[in-house]
């Protein structure tokens, strides 16, 4: 493709991750010009289950986004090293391409300074967001549930069902409750079912750093929404510096190009979406005569008080087999201690106060419950000698021999297709039956999410369900069907 600049367009955006595509989506959509410029590359989905296996490598350390060398190199005089690249990923997707996907609003004791200490109030408040929390979790399609009490007022439902709780929620769950702190369900930018014609999450447990089947939304689908549109999209060309005009707007993008040749981009507005990091950067790269400190830097805070999420985790053994990294993400977090950070906590059976009031206001807080330890599913496969050799979980909770599930698919295929062959196993998920209060989980199922596309995924389901990792009987209250066209058990709501 070629690289060099568009006759001056309407809007140029620097940057092609979520902001700078869903931004580049409506502007491209509303008929306007649009060119987005970005400086890393462009990379083929087809290549999401190489790095996936890349990234489980034994002894892989690096990222598989290709961050890193003379192009992202940098520097940290801070007392404590901050891992840049390995937060970020550069290219058509930007950091969505590895992130969690996890999509909480925030409350509106965030926006007004509520929280009774330093934290300043914003000029905008929780209100006024509302309706862009609604469509950018229509853009993204964010799973979840109406079962957070502490959550802020909305307008509607989630556009998808949220995910059930993880089997290791469930233990965190029952403790907790005896606790007094209330679990809930995650707000999550994944498919819980299909949508904007991507596929319900299959499972594979590597969502950090890569979701192989694209479940999980990252801004390319957005980028293709733009181009669709009419937007030109061009990669690996980082912009250098931003020029201004006689009255001090920006008329201009300066980039290079992998042969380090300059161009100038003209428009007539320009959106930088290039991140907390690079657009400091871009700013302060931007000196000239008529600003000397960089652009929008009359205060000279530009690139100053960066902020990011601090976070202290914590772990330990249990006596149990608590299955963890069966699912790959965040299913279950409490914000009980979000708006009231510095209350007591006791145990209910006793009154016994095993946390104390603290004596000062204090900044939120809020728990999340991790679904990492351990081998994720792909990692199960790797250890398995034959998957041909194991053992299938049936929709009444009881084992049988490989070949039975190859003599059932094999007549399930032929009834629908005509054919002999014998098709590769489903794709399973374990998910927890809800008990009476919604969050507590007893049991898991078998879900069939589709067929695998490749030897990889097929291990992946069959050694999850191998002997000494099989789920356990399905509860009463989850009911399986196998009636439907499919491959598989599919799942079927119990009302």
């Amino acid at each position: 493709m070629g690289r060099e600049p568009s006759e001056r367009v309407d809007v140029c955006v620097v940057g092609a991750g979520p902001a700078g595509a869903l931004a580049a989506s409506s502007l491209a959509s509303d008929g306007h010009d649009v060119v987005v410029l970005e400086a890393g590359p462009r990379f083929d989905f087809e290549s999401r289950q190489r790095r996936m296996e890349e990234a489980i490598r034994p002894g892989h350390h690096g990222s598989v986004w290709e961050m890193g060398g003379e192009r992202d190199a940098f520097s940290a005089t801070g007392e404590q090293y901050y891992p840049l690249n390995v937060a970020r990923v550069k290219g058509v997707g930007g950091s969505t391409l590895h992130w969690q996907g996890m999509v909480m609003r925030l409350h509106p004791t965030d926006f007004d300074g509520g929280h009774g200490n330093d934290d300043p109030a914003w000029p905008i408040g929780y209100d006024d967001l509302r309706p862009y929390y609604a469509d950018a979790e229509r853009a993204l399609g964010v799973a979840g549930d109406a079962d957070n009490p502490f959550a802020p007022a909305r307008e509607d439902p989630f556009p998808l069902p949220g995910f059930p709780p993880s089997h290791s929620d469930s233990l965190f769950a029952e403790a907790c409750e005896a606790l007094g702190i209330t679990t809930h369900s995650v707000p999550n930018a994944r498919n819980s079912e299909g949508y904007d014609g991507r596929s319900a999450c299959v499972g594979y447990g590597t969502c950090q750093p890569v979701c192989p089947s694209g479940a999980k939304y990252d801004a390319s689908v957005h980028i293709q929404d733009a181009e669709a549109a009419g937007a030109r999209v061009v990669d690996r060309v980082p912009v250098q510096r931003l020029e201004t005009d006689g009255d001090g707007r920006v008329s201009a993008a300066v980039y290079a190009t992998p042969d380090g040749t300059e161009h100038r981009q003209a428009a007539r507005e320009f959106v930088l979406a290039a991140g907390g990091v690079e657009i400091p950067r871009l700013l302060l790269l931007s000196r000239s005569a008529a600003h000397p400190d960089g652009l929008a830097n009359a205060s000279g805070l530009v690139g100053r008080y960066f902020m990011d999420h601090l976070f202290a985790g914590a772990g330990g053994t249990l006596d149990r087999e608590t299955r963890q990294n069966h699912v790959g993400f965040i299913t279950s977090e409490c914000h009980q201690f979000y708006d009231d950070p510095g209350q007591a906590v006791e145990r209910i059976e006793t009154g016994e106060t095993v946390v104390p009031s603290a004596g000062e206001r204090l900044s939120p807080i809020k728990l999340e419950f991790l679904n990492y330890a351990g081998p994720s599913p792909v990692e199960l496969a790797l250890d398995a000698d034959d998957w041909a050799t194991r053992c299938w979980r049936t929709s009444e909770g009881t084992t049988a021999p490989a070949s039975r599930w190859a003599a059932w698919s094999a007549s399930r295929h032929a009834a629908r297709t005509g054919s002999r062959s014998t098709p590769r196993p489903p794709t399973t998920t374990a998910t927890p039956s809800p008990t009476s209060s919604g969050r507590s989980a007893t049991g898991w199922r078998a879900r069939s999410t589709g067929p695998p596309t490749s030897s990889t995924r097929c291990s992946t389901s069959w050694a999850w369900t191998s002997p000494g990792r099989s789920v356990p009987r399905t509860p009463a209250r989850r009911t399986t069907t196998w009636g439907r066209p499919g491959w598989g058990p599919t799942p079927r709501r119990a009302s």
